[in-house]
């Protein structure tokens, strides 16, 4: 990972100039100038050129377009960083230093955009894909705690698309539970792995059941955030779906529906990366963070449908399909949550694909009961940091589909609402007010877009931070 430094230095430089008043600039000379009056202001490109000096200079021009939003615009630099950063990659350069004429909330944008598209997972691969090594900073384009900022956003998100590319062979739920110890022990936040005889003890009927089919034990992760300077009385908790390979259970997955499916554990990614980052940044707040993580396999102890599970809680559930396992451990954990009388609850999962077929990769559904004061703060941070969410509805018609005749619910609603019924079961072990994220679009994607690389996107850190700011603010008027 390429850290983000302040510098004097302007050689190797990207310059992110005002394209729609590029002959006023004074980070150009003047024959960059000419070559971009010869092209027509819809035709700027990102592109190398070597200066006077015989330096490699990036030129990045930004045009604003009209009638656009803030928050859009901000996403227009995010990409214009993302392609900076490709450009400096094609023309081979190891460190860079970045000038800008812009506001620092629109350099912010573009260095963040720059440095996640910074990413490469080479682990296991002969040889790596070049990157940069270091990017420094003009002096005045921000300040000490932006960068640290930035840096922060990239430690936790690379962090979080490290383990969902990460395979089986290499990320199982023990490892995944020690991956949040490891970042723990450095920033304050207090560690504890339930084990599997403590599983056994609380009745997690349903983590217990999704993970009978495999030869390793599940997990269960509680991460505690608390500053002494929070100011929230109660606990923000984050639960995050840690089902580290889905191969669907004995409801098996057909064709290609399994070659990705080491991502399904992004949730817990996106939660272990969000109280990261809060810890990283002292946010001065309170926040629990609880993982159930399990592989949904197949052997002669594997739950089949028609089997019936028994929450923590006492609920019966009657298991129409094991492919619908994700709901089935995150019940035991949001019932686990309860005893942390918590402010309010948010749960990220990559859960349907009826939410994929609804809103695609561009952005993940929530839906709940929390107040519409949270709703709207997490809205405003969704469009802000562009990790867009879109509510559904739990209209009560909808538990109808849920019914059993053999046990109190079943784990399956009809074939339409596919995303909300889903969520009409967690709701269901919920005594609190309580947010869900479907995140099955955005976790992972099969071909880049932008800063949001092919593979684990570390989606939903970036939204809590943002949440998280707006909401201490909110707290402190």
């Amino acid at each position: 990972m390429a850290s983000i430094y302040k510098t004097n230095s302007l050689s190797h430089t990207v310059l992110l100039i005002d394209g729609n008043h590029f002959e006023s600039s004074q980070l150009i000379s003047p024959r960059i100038i000419e070559i971009l009056k010869k092209k027509s202001k819809k035709d700027f490109k990102v592109f190398g050129i070597i200066d006077e000096h015989g330096n490699d200079i990036i030129v990045a021009p930004f045009v604003s377009k009209e009638n656009r939003s803030a928050a859009t615009l901000l996403e227009d630099v995010r990409t214009l960083g993302s392609v900076a950063q490709k450009v400096s990659v094609a023309v081979q350069l190891e460190t860079i230093s970045v000038a800008s004429e812009l506001s620092s909330e629109l350099n912010f944008a573009f260095l963040e955009g720059f440095a996640l598209t910074n990413y490469s997972f080479s682990k296991y691969k002969s040889n790596s894909s070049p990157q940069l090594k270091d990017i420094y900073v003009q002096e005045n384009m921000l300040n000490d705690q932006a960068i640290s900022t930035l840096n922060h956003i990239v430690k936790s998100v690379f962090y979080a698309r490290d383990i969902v590319n990460e395979p089986l062979s290499g990320l199982n739920a023990k490892s995944l539970s020690g991956s949040a110890k490891s970042f723990s022990e450095n920033v304050g936040i207090q560690y504890q792995e339930l084990g599997i005889d403590t599983i056994r003890s609380l009745k997690m009927g349903g983590i217990l059941g999704v993970n009978k089919g495999s030869l390793n034990d599940p997990t269960f992760t509680v991460l505690e955030w608390k500053p002494e300077n929070a100011v929230n009385t109660n606990p923000i908790v984050l639960v995050g779906k840690g089902v580290v390979y889905d191969s669907g259970g004995y409801s098996i997955k057909v064709g290609d529906g399994m070659k990705t499916m080491k991502c399904d554990m992004g949730g817990a990614a996106a939660v272990f990366g969000s109280i990261y980052l809060a810890a990283l940044e002292k946010l001065p707040l309170h926040i629990i963070t609880i993982v159930p993580a399990v592989e949904n396999m197949i052997n002669e102890k594997a739950i089949v449908p028609g089997d019936i599970l028994t929450i923590s809680d006492g609920t019966t559930v009657e298991v129409l399909n094991t492919d619908a396992e994700g709901r089935l451990i995150l019940s035991d954990a949001l019932v686990y949550a309860r005893q942390f009388n918590p402010e309010f609850v948010f749960d990220f999962a990559t859960l349907t694909g009826a939410a994929m077929r609804a809103l695609g990769s561009e952005g993940a559904a929530f839906m709940g009961t929390a107040s519409q004061e949270i709703k709207d703060l997490v809205q405003a941070a969704a469009y802000y940091s562009h990790e867009r969410v879109s509510e559904m509805p739990l209209w009560e018609e909808y538990a109808e589909q849920l019914k059993s005749d053999i046990a109190d619910i079943s784990n399956l609603g009809g074939p339409l609402a596919g995303a909300i019924t889903a969520g009409k079961f967690l709701e269901h072990f919920t005594k609190y007010p309580w947010l869900h994220f479907d995140i099955a679009a955005t976790a992972f994607l099969s071909h880049s877009s932008s800063y949001r690389l092919a593979g684990g996107t570390g989606t939903g850190i970036r939204l809590m931070l943002e949440f998280f700011k707006r909401y201490i603010a909110n707290v402190q008027k």
